[in-house]
């Protein structure tokens, strides 16, 4: 029988207690003794949002269908039962086994959002790990890094052994291998992570250089010896049917953020927003057949009892067969009363149609994204979204019997004036107009319109990536015209208007395009108190402005700034099949307001067709 980390007396003073105890449904349990590299995947954020994350179910399941491994999983504490784990002295343990992490042989965490990089230190921190790599000895894990903020693992390199630069299902297996074979032979820690950096997609930030020039900007980058490579290549899956996909993923004890089974349709987005950094990592888009949908639905949903099921895309409306797995979720769980979820859909009459036979139409709401308020700026960011399908869409929504509607956008877009922000409560205004343009006898109620934006941060490997950013009051008065400007609308009463923090996004940026320097400011903000710095009950942007000036860095070097496309960025290291020239032509036809075709209407030619896989491959020569 397994022995609690925590007694009862500590379990009853902090929230939620299930966070900590394990032995969920479906959790894996095996015997130490008999595996040969004990794992411990970390997701640093609490428990209820790790639970939720997709990748983290995947690496769970694969690692563990190896009889020699036993990976467990270990969230974030949140603030209560940190400070008992300080006072007392209790190390940071696995969920599964309720041993301290220090004994496994790699800590791997997932690297999902910027504002998460203080929890990182907590895990290591409280599990007696040292925060930098380059003082952790044989007795400790070896920290590796994944996910998307990987892309840019700069600003996080001193603390990390080693990154893992794409897709979990490729070269992980090697990995570990290669670890046991080295701790079979009494390899040390340092041959071992020589030994990786030639795993391609491993990168090992202690065996490279930089320099920086006088300006600030990077002079070069190198690795420091022989035989590693100056490059590292993007891993990626390039059969999505025959991936690793979990049968029966952990259920959790208490409510989580995705309480529900999430099947993956495909991966990658074919549309090419110039914003989104997904949509260029997760080149080409890549699809998993119908026949092995239906198979993981029908498992998931047996093995977990879960009574809700998510499809998970960037684009999910772009899968081929998106109207045959739907009609065989609601013929073949009808009798169950299985929810559907349906996030990111174009708003089409096909997904009206749907929606409102697996939906409860009067009380769910429809999302827009149009990201930006005219059609100019819309062009620029490539969003291949018009005001007229916008407002066709709308109208059949309230037909149909909907009358609430989310419409999410960004300010400070590249080449953004005052003209575009207000056109943003012109379009929410449009949009109500549709709604009373509907007979009074037949409409479902009061109109109610919520306008989202979120101040736009330029992230690595997109064709934004050059783009400049603004001070924290810029954005505010960004969000203050679009606030006015709804105010002035005939139907004001009907649009409802919520904006982001802006000092969070400053942060956010610089840690997306930071490089190494940024590392000592994470730590020293972190030394001071920053923990939990995605969630506003903890931010505290006076904390990080005090960090900045203690390690005399300049903010607004890495923020206000707008890059040359010769500059050498922290993350031209990595090559993720996307190239550098067509990043650079795409913010050349940004500037220029062109639009760019999305893949299944033409290849572009943005290198990702090296893969041989996916959209890629769907017609003769278009190979990228």
């Amino acid at each position: 029988m397994r022995k609690l980390a925590l007694k009862d007396e500590i379990l009853l003073k902090v929230e939620k207690p299930a966070r900590y105890i394990g032995g969920e449904v479906n959790s894996v349990m095996k015997d130490r003794e008999k595996v040969d590299v004990r794992f411990a995947m970390c997701f640093p954020d609490v428990y209820e949002i790790g639970m939720s994350h997709l990748g983290i179910q995947i690496l769970y399941d694969m690692f563990n269908r190896r009889d020699d491994v036993w990976c467990e999983r270990v969230y974030s504490p949140w603030v209560d039962l940190d400070r008992i784990m300080r006072e007392e002295n209790i190390p940071l343990f696995a969920l599964e086994s309720q041993d301290p992490i220090k004994k496994f042989d790699f800590l791997g965490i997932t690297l999902q959002y910027e504002m998460c990089y203080t929890n990182v230190l907590q895990i290591l921190d409280l599990s007696g790990i040292p925060l930098n790599a380059s003082m952790r000895g044989e007795d400790c894990p070896i920290v590796i890094g994944g996910g998307p903020c990987a892309y840019n693992p700069e600003p996080l390199a001193e603390f990390f052994d080693l990154f893992y630069i794409g897709e979990g299902e490729t070269v992980y297996d090697e990995l570990i291998d290669l670890y046991k074979d080295c701790k079979k032979n009494g390899i040390v820690r340092a041959d071992f992570l020589r030994k990786a950096s030639g795993i391609p997609g491993i990168y090992v930030p202690s065996l490279y250089e930089v320099t920086y020039g006088e300006d600030g900007t990077i002079a070069s980058f190198a690795p420091r010896e022989q035989g590693v490579p100056a490059v590292i290549q993007k891993q990626v899956e390039t059969n999505m049917t025959e991936a690793p996909y979990p049968e029966a993923p952990v259920v959790p004890f208490i409510k989580v953020t995705q309480d529900r089974v999430v099947l993956e349709i495909q991966r990658g987005c074919i549309r090419g927003c110039r914003f989104c950094q997904a949509g260029m990592l997760y080149r080409p888009t890549r699809e998993r057949s119908l026949e092995s949908l239906k198979d993981h639905a029908y498992r998931m949903l047996k093995n977990t009892g879960h009574e809700e099921i998510s499809l998970s895309s960037l684009s999910s409306s772009d899968y081929s067969d998106l109207p045959g797995i739907i009609n065989y979720l609601m013929e073949e769980f009808r009798s169950q009363n299985i929810n559907i979820s349906l996030p990111s859909l174009r708003i089409d009459a096909f997904s009206l149609d749907v929606m409102s036979r697996v939906q409860d139409v009067r009380k769910s709401s429809l999302t827009f994204a149009p990201e930006a308020g005219s059609q100019r700026l819309r062009d620029v960011i490539n969003k291949g979204l018009t005001e007229e399908v916008i407002l066709e869409g709308a109208d059949a929504a309230f037909h149909g019997g909907w009358n609430k509607v989310k419409l999410y956008f960004m300010l400070g877009l590249p080449l953004e004036t005052e003209e575009d922000r207000k056109e943003i409560a012109h379009l929410a205004e449009k949009i109500a107009e549709k709604y009373y343009e509907i007979p009074k006898d037949q409409r479902n109620g009061k109109c109610q319109i919520t306008v989202s934006t979120s101040f736009f941060v330029p992230k690595p490997f997109t064709p934004f990536q050059w783009a400049r950013m603004f001070q924290p009051g810029d954005y505010l008065g960004f969000a203050k015209t679009v606030n006015h400007e709804i105010k002035e609308m005939l139907n004001q009463k009907s649009i409802r208007y919520n904006w982001h923090q802006a000092d969070v996004t400053l942060l956010e940026g610089i840690f997306a395009r930071g490089d190494r320097r940024i590392s000592a400011v994470i730590l020293e903000a972190y030394e001071n108190g920053a923990l939990y710095d995605a969630w506003t009950e903890y931010w505290n942007y006076d904390r990080w402005l005090q960090a900045f000036e203690t390690c005399k860095i300049d903010m607004d070097f890495y923020t206000v700034r707008e890059r040359k496309t010769d500059e050498i960025l922290p993350w031209d290291f990595i090559d993720i099949g996307v190239t550098k020239k067509f990043l650079q032509k795409e913010w050349e036809r940004a500037l220029r307001g062109e639009v760019t075709p999305n893949c299944r209407m033409n290849c572009s030619g943005c290198g990702a067709g090296r893969y041989q896989t996916g959209v890629c491959t769907e017609r003769r020569g278009d190979a990228g």
